[in-house]
């Protein structure tokens, strides 16, 4: 081993500050890494995810050791799987001698739909996220999925005699449980909620059936974070939730937006 490989370097992140300011997270961000997500229809599904890590760090260091994050994370092999969250973050908050760990992927998650007439098989794609805490030896988890949809808008319909607008809007869902949840259980959660669902692949009958079903449910933006809301409530195992929706209006250069969030 050459003097150059032995030399003891300086370790600038440990030395002390003086500043007295604590840093609630610190860490890394935009981390790609290969992911299984369970999957109700195929048991596993392999995506990718992009990755936040962070810990807490007390106000006497100067800074945190970056490289420590992602030893913690190739530490879990060449692919995450889900079961493994809690496992990193007391990997974090052990090797980093933090008392609050953090941990969020996204990812895409994708859904076989098959057309609702003629039954036309599509691949829709939809983002799905986890965000996961540990503080000390609590841990709190949270799903979040951002489904798209298609609403019409119900002054439109009343009052013009051909037609009515309507728009895609995007609903975002994030939800905490005490039993898991699936991810296409929330997706349909959502598009139960909206005048019509989204679908990749549509044939003609299948095209007048969404324009039909989209013109006799009509939602306000409002209606639909609380058609959201209200199957959430009516959920046997959601215990916390906030809706959020925004409609890409279609005779507007803006759009609408309306939140819902458990008290």
């Amino acid at each position: 081993m050459s003097k150059k490989a032995t030399l003891k370097l300086h370790d600038a992140q440990s030395s002390r500050d003086t500043r007295r300011l604590p840093i609630d997270q610190v860490g890394v961000k935009g981390l790609r890494y290969p992911v299984q997500i369970a999957d109700k229809a195929h048991q596993r599904q392999n995506t990718v995810a992009t990755i936040a890590l962070a810990v807490d760090l007390p106000h006497h260091f100067k800074g945190t050791h970056m490289s420590r994050f992602v030893e913690v994370l190739n530490s879990r092999g060449r692919l995450i799987h889900v079961e493994n969250i809690g496992k990193i973050l007391r990997a974090l908050q052990k090797k980093l001698d933090s008392r609050a760990a953090h941990l969020s992927m996204e990812f895409p998650f994708f859904l076989e739909k098959p057309a609702p007439v003629t039954g036309s098989v599509g691949l829709m794609d939809y983002v799905a996220r986890f965000d996961a805490a540990a503080d000390g030896a609590r841990i709190d988890f949270r799903v979040t999925v951002r489904v798209p949809v298609t609403t019409l808008c119900p002054c439109s319909k009343a009052i013009s005699t051909r037609g009515a607008h309507n728009q895609r809007g995007y609903v975002t869902l994030t939800v905490k449980f005490k039993k898991v949840v699936w991810i296409e259980d929330l997706i349909a959660l959502i598009e139960e909620s909206a005048s019509c669902e989204l679908y990749s692949l549509l044939k003609r009958p299948d095209e007048k059936f969404v324009t039909e079903t989209a013109y006799d449910h009509p939602v306000f933006v409002e209606d639909l974070v609380r058609n959201v809301a209200l199957r959430c409530k009516r959920h046997p195992d959601i215990t916390w939730y906030r809706v959020e929706a925004e409609n890409m209006e279609s005779i507007h250069n803006h759009s609408a937006y309306a939140m819902i969030e458990k008290r």
